[in-house]
């Protein structure tokens, strides 16, 4: 670990989010449109980090003619408003330390909040922290390979990479396949560990992770190691040899620890 530094370090608790904008709702997928169902109204999705000579700009979808509202924990909001064909954009400027926000869009008398909360970071980086899930990174990726690993203190790891779509990959944990599947349509794959079937955790210390398919290779060598408590911030951010490691508070009060793979 080569530094260490608390993410928004003078804000409160990230349950403070739920002040700035809500809890956000249970990870999962799907587009950002209303449901048939009465009073169900699509969490809004960040799926865009570009860098500007003004500063980083965040945009994604959300409900069309709906207003985006991003906050930190420390009550600090901006405002977007969605355009007709539901996309919305918020310049965030420069960004010299890591920052966290809650995530929200008002619209047709609701409110919903995304599923996690966004963080972004000096160069460029960012993803959607989800908890009991993997990371989806909002950077965009050169090259297809690892995005993201997530852990716990219960042992679970979350591995989140980016492949051709539909393609087929294969996952390594320290040289023995552990998990394989598909990517999706938008060439996300995720995987989960231990996998369904072993009740063996993963154990703290050093493992090395490997994705590969038709045409590539990516392995990140990764620590595993439980957070120290937080203290004063919401969260807190440290480089490490694999990328920047995140240790932040669910909303249900647990650590989770997320690694955004150099």
């Amino acid at each position: 670990m080569v530094s260490v530094k608390s993410l928004m370090g003078g804000c409160i608790a990230l349950a403070a989010l739920a002040a700035c904008g809500g809890k956000p709702t249970a990870a999962k997928s799907g587009a950002a449109e209303v449901r048939a169902d009465a009073g169900y109204l699509a969490p809004p999705i960040p799926d865009d980090l570009r860098a500007r000579p003004d500063g980083l700009s965040l945009s994604g979808s959300a409900l069309a003619g709906g207003r985006v509202r991003l906050a930190t924990p420390a009550g600090q909001v901006l405002f977007a408003k969605v355009d007709d064909t539901g996309r919305w954009t918020i310049l965030l400027g420069p960004v010299t330390e890591p920052r966290i926000y809650g995530l929200s869009v008002a619209g047709k008398g609701r409110t919903a909040q995304a599923e996690g909360y966004v963080v972004v970071a000096p160069g460029g980086l960012g993803a959607l922290l989800r908890a009991g899930a993997g990371a989806r990174r909002i950077d965009k990726a050169a090259a297809s390979g690892l995005r993201a690993v997530d852990f716990d203190r219960g042992g679970g790891v979350e591995v989140s990479a980016v492949a051709p779509p539909d393609s087929v990959v294969l996952l390594h944990l320290d040289g023995r396949l552990a998990a394989q599947g598909r990517a999706d349509g938008a060439g996300h794959y995720d995987a989960s560990l231990p996998t369904p079937g072993s009740s063996t955790p993963i154990r703290p210390g050093p493992h090395r992770i490997e994705v590969s398919g038709e045409g590539f290779s990516d392995t990140a060598a990764i620590q595993v190691s439980p957070p120290a408590p937080l203290g004063k911030g919401p969260a807190r951010s440290q480089l490490t040899g694999a990328g920047l490691r995140i240790d932040w508070a669910t909303p249900g009060g647990g650590l989770q620890s997320t690694i955004l793979v150099n």
